[in-house]
């Protein structure tokens, strides 16, 4: 109760000095950092790319047309025959066009392709007084297969290291999202404390004031020396200081909250929340376990593995032994009349095939494929080392909990002491048997103890999220954290 009432107390003191201020939670702050955030932004500007260019090179994958028109060819120059020996003029004016269509294979990572090219030609040949002269249409028709052997298949390790790639940017953008969470509420929490530390200071020199008027009119009265006004003096200007102190740190405090937000800094905002916390027990083997099972670092770590080999595989193909073949199938037609272009075609097929055999390297290929090995192994390491990283963080923030929740025993029962001490010596000051200094103790002790225990009830909330962030559960609701949520969202903006 008394909580509650010394957050209505501070929640007013708000509400009168805010005036013009917005006055912001942390749920409000999350879901404004969520959209905002100079971080977010950048994570989701990755993530965008990664998708994009996946998504490009999918579509490369399908059947890729294609039209080449050449409306004007002219050419007119002088040439040398060297089966005649005897120079010759010639003149030529072509248009043409080419329809092509190109399909990827990604199985076995050839192309087949189907073009056709049509088009009208005038040419002119003078050479020893003999003009030979020609004008006809032209089709030529070509179905070709390219296919490379005895390698690796580059199509689908691009495909699949680009799929690896986006996976990646959405792990760290899920990671960033949550990172997000504890970052935008120990923000929060420091303007909050800077408010309540003002607030704290404000009423520290209201009864500074007070005791500062006792004074005075006991001096007046005879009853006190004036060493002692001048002592209240002093401690009178150090409360007004404090006070200053205080809304620099709190106009501090917010510009940093409000950059990290991504609200405009120049906004006047007040935060407000309840810190009042009920502390509860944690299952340390289910922290445990939940964090191994689901952490998302563990599975970018695994991907770098996965990339790492992939890498392998183009290493070993370093002077490798390698094989290319090429078949095509062709239909060529040409006659003055269009309508007669294939009465005499002709079938021109092809066949090529080409090997390349590295003799000797010089030891390169082998070398390099030991580098990317050391490169693997130090993947896999990194792998170890995080799981092993993730157990100690858990069990870290475990026995800060238990800690913390003693903290905020001790805090709680310090500020009920101050006070009781300060109300005491209170009055032993209006009585005269205490001086302004020794009570300007009590009320800085007072002060102080009540900012350590609003530390300590932040500390646990910050330390509760921190646990939520390591083991990706969520023990004050008793439900596990899916971070795939705000990748299915990502998604969904994406679809509409």
């Amino acid at each position: 109760m008394k909580q509650k009432f010394i957050m209505l107390l501070l929640l007013s003191v708000l509400l009168i000095q805010a005036k013009a201020q917005t006055i912001i939670t942390l749920e409000q702050a999350l879901e404004m950092a969520s959209k905002a955030s100079p971080s977010i932004q950048s994570s989701l500007f990755n993530l965008e790319r990664t998708t994009e260019t996946l998504n490009a090179q999918r579509a490369a994958l399908k059947s890729q047309f294609s039209l080449t028109l050449n409306p004007m060819e002219y050419s007119n120059s002088r040439r040398f025959d060297a089966r005649y020996s005897q120079w010759y003029t010639n003149k030529s004016l072509t248009t043409s066009g080419t329809v092509r269509v190109d399909q990827p294979i990604l199985y076995t990572d050839g192309k087949i392709s189907l073009s056709n090219q049509f088009g009208w030609q005038s040419n002119t040949s003078a050479s020893g007084g003999v003009t030979n002269e020609n004008k006809s249409y032209f089709n030529n028709l070509n179905l070709s297969l390219t296919q490379p052997l005895f390698t690796y298949n580059r199509l689908k390790i691009q495909i699949k290291t680009l799929e690896l790639n986006n996976e990646n940017a959405m792990l760290s953008y899920a990671m960033q999202r949550l990172t997000l969470e504890k970052n935008v509420s120990q923000y929060f929490y420091n303007v909050y404390l800077a408010q309540m530390s003002l607030s704290i200071k404000q009423e520290e020199l209201a009864n500074t004031e007070k005791s500062n008027e006792i004074i005075k009119n006991k001096v007046d009265a005879g009853l006190a020396a004036k060493e002692e006004l001048y002592q209240s003096e002093v401690n009178l200007a150090t409360s007004q200081s404090g006070v200053e102190s205080g809304r620099v740190s709190l106009e501090n405090a917010k510009d940093q909250f409000k950059q990290y937000i991504g609200m405009d800094i120049f906004a006047e905002i007040a935060v407000m929340t309840d810190v009042t916390v009920t502390p509860i027990e944690v299952d340390g083997k289910k922290a445990l376990d939940h964090g191994l099972a689901s952490r998302m670092e563990l599975r970018q770590r695994a991907i770098s593995v996965e990339t790492s080999q992939f890498d392998m595989l183009s290493v070993k193909a370093t002077n490798e032994f390698r094989g290319d073949m090429t078949l095509s199938m062709g239909l060529s037609g040409d006659n003055p009349k269009l309508s007669n272009i294939f009465d005499q075609s002709t079938k021109s097929p092809r066949v090529s095939l080409g090997f390349n055999i590295p003799v000797f390297d010089w030891g390169e290929r082998k070398a390099r494929i030991r580098a990317q090995e050391a490169v693997i192994n130090s993947q896999k390491l990194n792998l170890t080392n995080q799981e092993t990283q993730i157990k100690i963080d858990i069990r870290q923030v475990i026995r800060n909990l238990s800690n913390l929740k003693n903290q905020i025993g001790i805090a709680l029962q310090n500020q009920n002491n101050s006070q009781l001490t300060y109300d005491i010596n209170l009055e032993r000051y209006k009585n005269g048997d205490l001086t302004s200094m020794d009570l300007n103790l009590f009320q800085v002790q007072l002060s102080d103890k009540k900012m350590a225990y609003a530390q300590s009830l932040i500390n646990y909330k910050i330390e509760l999220l921190n646990l939520k962030i390591q083991s990706l559960f969520d023990f004050t609701t008793n439900e596990p954290v899916v971070p795939e949520k705000f990748v299915k969202e990502y998604q969904d903006g994406l679809t509409k």
